[in-house]
């Protein structure tokens, strides 16, 4: 469907085919999948199998011994991760996961509920390294892996945003975004990366971060946002990078450099930590808080990751604190001891403001920026004036990985209700640990796979209609840099006229600054509340 508009979209089939799901073959749908990676994203980085290749072609040039490599690498990883196989073998099909998942609830694709995503590859794991699979075949849910499976397992790998909501309500507690991450591991053995995951990856193995951000273009972007704070607020403040010996390494979604509305998130963080005094310093190098290789294979996420903690070494700086990003702080909290092990050459964090010590950092040695602006607040050092926002009426978005994935979710909203006057949640079961995901993330936010992205994005849109028509909401405020840029356009789409913001945008807004001039616009250059005659 080209273009259709919103009520066309959210006509959504439900029924299931008629024939089972092994004989009801994939369509690949336009709109749906987003494009094969280029050649050059994968030598970068080393990645098998580089070359030209299209999904749309039939010939996908996969080496002449691919089911080898693909079956090889299944039995490696079942072997290595006692969950993998877990996940693979105690899934009883109950569907108490079937409806959880934004894909097929904006859909209505069967094969997008998690119980079936998952069995696309776990029939295939029965067929090769079970007994009975190998006896019994499709009577045990087994069967070969042909070219048509692989492109099967493919089509729907890219179609999970790894979100983990289905987790969540799962008897077993089967986490099937650790299938679907591990079926994209293996994907990659054969070079079937797309390229809205692989460009990424060889940017921030290049550059530091996945825009591809050289450090003059960095230095530069800041120039815009220091003379736009200037005329703002009449302060002029004076980031520093690269500078060694200071307390603090500051990282952050590169996203919020460059893009809409997250710079104006990376704005409000400069007013604030100017305010503070703060001994902090951003790198050019290390200048980017995500990691796409997460969403590539284990050991790339590790390479990626390590680049923070070796620049963090190199400024021998104190602590590391992050930015409002997703996915950077499943990684940090969750898998760094796993690869590396605690970080003794950094200090315990602790506020050169507060001298709160947050605890839950020992081991990797990294705050999140939420923590350390609620701790601010709760100690009353900064000074505030939520009626600066009384133009918004401001509901929050809990980001999967944040939440679902961590449990922060009083932090934000602690800082949300006391720089803003009016805010009210989204239903109970559309928030906190029961989160519906963006729609975009884990390196879906492309643009050819826009069809999809709305359909995602479809659950999480209807309960910002849903305070948007009963509380006059028009603002959606997150903390994950791919929310911010996915929400706009699904937000956009489905409920048009509320705008998104990060909390430190909010946060800016408010801020009374000491020795600031009369404020009468917003870091958007729009008129502050009361002063739109100014």
């Amino acid at each position: 469907m080209a273009n259709p508009k919103p009520e066309e979209l959210a006509r959504i089939e439900y029924n299931p085919p008629k024939t089972g799901w092994m004989d009801t073959p994939t369509v690949f749908k336009p709109g749906i999948f987003p494009y094969g990676c280029k050649p050059k994203s994968l030598e970068t980085v080393s990645f098998p199998n580089p070359r030209s290749w299209s999904v749309k072609d039939e010939d996908w040039k996969l080496p002449e011994n691919w089911q080898e490599i693909f079956i090889e690498g299944l039995r490696e990883r079942v072997n290595k991760y006692r969950s993998f196989r877990l996940f693979l073998d105690i899934c009883v099909r109950c569907g108490a996961c079937a409806d959880k998942c934004h894909f097929y609830i904006g859909g209505g694709d069967p094969k997008n509920m998690p119980v079936l995503r998952a069995e696309l590859l776990r029939s295939v794991y029965r067929k090769y390294c079970t007994t009975s699979g190998k006896i019994m075949g499709k009577i045990a849910g087994a069967r070969e892996l042909t070219i048509d499976v692989l492109k099967e397992i493919w089509y729907y790998a890219y179609q999970c945003t790894e979100c983990r909501r289905c987790s969540l309500f799962c008897p077993y507690g089967i986490d099937t975004a650790e299938i679907t991450i591990l079926a994209r591991e293996l994907l990659n053995l054969l070079g079937l990366n797309i390229d809205w995951i692989a460009g990424p990856v060889a940017n921030c193995w290049l550059t530091g971060n996945h825009l591809g951000l050289q450090p003059h273009t960095i230095i530069d972007s800041f120039d815009m946002f220091i003379n736009d704070l200037e005329t703002a607020t009449g302060i002029r403040v004076s980031p520093t990078f690269n500078r060694k010996g200071a307390e603090i390494l500051l990282v952050v979604p590169s996203g919020d450099l460059f893009a809409d509305p997250g710079t104006y998130t990376t704005m409000g963080e400069l007013l604030l930590f100017h305010e503070l005094g703060l001994d902090y310093t951003w790198s050019t190098f290390a200048s980017e808080g995500g990691d796409f290789g997460f969403f590539t294979s284990n050991e790339m996420a590790k390479r990626l990751h390590n680049k923070i903690y070796e620049e963090a070494k190199r400024l021998k700086v104190k602590w590391i604190m992050g930015g409002e990003c997703g996915h950077m702080w499943r990684v940090w909290h969750q898998y760094h001891n796993t690869w590396f092990g605690p970080v003794d050459f950094l200090e315990e964090p602790v506020s050169p403001i507060t001298g709160t010590k947050f605890e839950n950092t020992k081991s990797n040695k990294t705050v999140h920026i939420c923590e350390f602006t609620a701790d601010l607040i709760k100690h009353g050092k900064l000074n505030l004036d939520p009626s600066r926002n009384d133009n918004l009426i401001v509901t929050y978005h809990d980001s999967c990985n944040t939440s679902r994935g961590m449990g922060f979710f009083e932090e934000p909203r602690y800082i949300i209700n006391s720089v803003c006057k009016n805010f009210y949640e989204m239903p109970p079961n559309t928030i906190r640990e029961q989160t519906f995901c963006c729609g975009s993330g884990s390196g879906l936010n492309a643009s050819e796979n826009m069809e999809n992205r709305l359909r995602g994005g479809l659950p999480r849109a209807n309960a910002v209609k849903h305070v948007k028509e009963k509380y006059g909401v028009n603002m959606l405020a997150c903390i994950c840099a791919i929310d911010r840029a996915a929400l706009v356009t699904a937000v956009d789409y489905w409920v048009p006229g509320v705008g998104v913001t990060g909390v430190h945008e909010l946060v800016a807004n408010a801020l009374v600054m000491k020795g600031e001039k009369k404020r009468t616009k917003d870091l958007r250059g729009e008129p502050l509340p009361g002063m739109e005659g100014e």
